[in-house]
């Protein structure tokens, strides 16, 4: 037996009345546990159980998958965020992305647990914009990870300064110099954002406008499936307005 407090990342149906969870968790890391009888409606902790919900475990280890014994309520972020569908499909881009970047199991990844955390709150409280936010936790999460956006000097030389140019596959903004087949033209407006967010400057952020949010989404959208090697689900539904 052992307990941990982490997010549900996702539920799988099994057999009749039962659930695999996927729990990033703070000390243990992603871990893969069923919940037994979770679908009933007689069930002690079904509703606790839910995507997007910081929750307190215990659990019983198991050869292959754990199994939940008891779950408790820390903060309900999945409930307060699906009440609006720009929040709810911002989390659920947050929960799948932390899924595909801890992937191997029972892994620490307390960085991007506290990343997720602090993207949840925030989206909770709704007091900044949710394609926002989801960028901030996304370039963030990309850079504890390995992936970091290179925003201030060339990807390629390190040469300082404004660059025009901004390489997905070569892991940022490019001189004229190092330009490569394929590199995109970016605003100094999107690159400012990007900056921003990246450093956690939400006054400078909520002062770019919408066509450089826009901006900044798709790149950070495209960085993001590049480093992953293959598209997110719940990307396509993502509400940027």
């Amino acid at each position: 037996m052992y307990r941990d407090e982490g997010v549900v990342l996702r539920t799988t149906p099994l057999a009749e009345a039962d659930r695999i969870i996927t729990v990033l968790t703070r000390r243990t890391g992603r871990v893969r546990a069923v919940a037994k009888g979770v679908r009933k409606t007689s069930s002690r902790f079904g509703s606790r159980l839910e995507p997007g919900t910081y929750v307190d475990l215990m659990l019983h280890s198991g050869r292959s998958l754990d199994t939940v014994t008891q779950a408790d309520i820390i903060a309900p972020y999945g409930a307060e965020i699906s009440a609006d569908y720009a929040r709810y499909t911002a989390a659920a881009v947050m929960l799948e992305t932390a899924e595909r970047l801890t992937s191997e199991e029972r892994q620490p990844a307390l960085r991007l647990f506290l990343l997720l955390i602090g993207g949840l709150r925030t989206l909770a409280a709704g007091e900044r914009p949710p394609p926002l936010v989801l960028d901030a936790f996304l370039l963030r999460s990309l850079a504890v990870s390995g992936y970091g956006m290179a925003l201030d000097d060339c990807a390629r030389c390190g040469e300082p300064g404004q660059h025009p140019s901004l390489s997905v596959a070569g892991g940022g903004v490019v001189c004229a110099q190092c330009r490569p087949h394929g590199a995109a033209s970016v605003s100094a407006g999107a690159v400012r954002l990007l900056t921003d967010l990246l450093r956690g400057d939400w006054d400078g952020a909520l002062r770019s406008d919408t066509r450089a949010r826009r901006e900044a989404g798709g790149i950070v959208a495209a960085y993001l499936q590049w480093h992953l090697e293959r598209g997110l689900r719940a990307l396509p539904y993502l509400e940027r307005a």
